[in-house]
C-alpha cells in the first residue's frame, strides 16, 4: 500500500467532468480518478474549509460513524477493473476491524473530513498512475517566472491613475 494525499480536484473546461488527483506521499506518482460533480464539490468544499449551513451527505456519514462509536482508520483504493476504481473504508468498531466497500470518491470525501490516511494498492498505481518526470534544467529556470506569475494572480492589479 502506498500513502497518497489529495493533490487537487479539477474540472475539464470542455466536458465539465471532474477528476480528483491523488499524489503519492514522498514520491512522484499521481492517480487521477474521474468522479461525479456532487462528490467533487464535497471534497473541494472540505479541502477549502468552507462552512456549510446544513450538513452534506458525507458530513452526515461522519456523524453516524461517531454516534455508533466507530472510527475510520483509513481508506484504500484497492482495485481497478475495466477502468472502474474500487475502494474500501477501514473502520475500528469497538476494537473490531471492519471493511466496507465504497466508491473511491465517497471514501476520499469521508477521509478528508475525518483526516485519516488514504492508501492506494501498488498494483493500482502501476496500472493507472502517472509519473511526474523530474524537471529539466530549462524547467527549473522557469520556476522563477512561474513564481512571479502566481504572485500576479494572487495580488490585485494596481489601480490606474487618471491623467
Amino acid at each position: 500500500m502506498v500513502e497518497v494525499t489529495v493533490h487537487s480536484v479539477r474540472v475539464s473546461l470542455i466536458t465539465q467532468n471532474r477528476v480528483v488527483v491523488l499524489m503519492e506521499v514522498g514520491g512522484r506518482r499521481y492517480l487521477p480518478i474521474w468522479i461525479g460533480p456532487d462528490v467533487a464539490d464535497a471534497i473541494a468544499i472540505q479541502l477549502q474549509g468552507v462552512e456549510m449551513a446544513r450538513p452534506l451527505t458525507h458530513d452526515l456519514l461522519c456523524s453516524v460513524i461517531r454516534a455508533l462509536g466507530a472510527k475510520v482508520n483509513c481508506v484504500l483504493v484497492n482495485d481497478i477493473r475495466d477502468n472502474t476504481f474500487y475502494a474500501r473504508i477501514i473502520f475500528d468498531v469497538a476494537g473490531r476491524y471492519v471493511e466496507v466497500d465504497s466508491r473511491p470518491s465517497d471514501a476520499i470525501a469521508l477521509a478528508v473530513r475525518v483526516k485519516c490516511p488514504i492508501y492506494v494498492e501498488e498494483a493500482v498505481l502501476e496500472q493507472a498512475g502517472l509519473l511526474q518526470e523530474a524537471p529539466s534544467e530549462e524547467e527549473k529556470d522557469l520556476d522563477v517566472f512561474r513564481d512571479f506569475l502566481s504572485r500576479l494572480e494572487e495580488e490585485p492589479p494596481p489601480e490606474e491613475e487618471d491623467e
